[in-house]
């Protein structure tokens, strides 16, 4: 059975310069990821995929503005630009992606009034996408992730695989990260990087693959 498995997060027009939520250099990481996908046998990726009128958006909170913060039902909620909307071109995977490795893809956050960061669970952090069950029924125990945003969607889903059981790899120079101010000091990419060390995630490069 097969044990490692390498995790495409995101990597949508929408998240990169151009795009309605931009991450910077987001675009730079496509070539090196088309390369991992030739070293891994095998490969999942996500999508943020957003129906209009998102909870998520500042424009679905009047006299609200982008990277406010919100009090929602499920915690704290940063609202974004509109971005990500389902069946729009920034949406799909970005079109440089080689995807004919990829064996499944999991769309989330297309539930109006719950967001979604994580590949494992929307942002309750109860109500499942379905990925757990997949990557364990096929045999998979160590994922190696990239793809955007290293702060936010890389994160909670490396937290996540975690707290499941899973060894997680982020391969850092294919991932970028949006890096607003974090409260603690630093910027959210360095406080990613501090809980992910505490749960044991380990940061490598693709060069220093095992």
């Amino acid at each position: 059975m097969p044990a490692d498995i390498l995790g495409l997060v995101d990597i949508q027009p929408t998240f990169m310069p151009g795009g309605e939520l931009a991450v910077p250099g987001g675009d730079f990481i496509v070539p090196l990821v088309n390369d991992l996908l030739g070293r891994f046998p095998h490969a999942f990726a996500t999508q943020d995929w957003h129906p209009t009128g998102h909870t998520s958006f500042a424009s679905a909170h009047p006299g609200r503005v982008a990277y406010e913060t919100v009090g929602r039902p499920y915690g704290p909620q940063i609202l974004w630009p509109d971005h990500a909307i389902a069946g729009s071109a920034n949406a799909a995977i970005h079109a440089g992606i080689d995807q004919s490795r990829i064996e499944v893809i999991i769309r989330k956050g297309f539930r109006p009034e719950l967001d979604s960061y994580s590949a494992f669970f929307e942002n309750d952090r109860v109500t499942p996408t379905g990925l757990e069950g997949w990557l364990k029924q096929r045999g998979f125990t160590r994922l190696f992730l990239c793809g955007l945003a290293t702060d936010f969607c890389v994160a909670w889903s490396a937290e996540d695989a975690r707290r499941l059981g899973f060894e997680v790899v982020v391969i850092e120079d294919a991932c970028r990260g949006i890096g607003l101010p974090d409260p603690a000091g630093g910027t959210t990419i360095d406080a990613a990087r501090r809980q992910l060390t505490a749960l044991g995630v380990r940061f490598t490069t693709s060069d220093s693959l095992d």
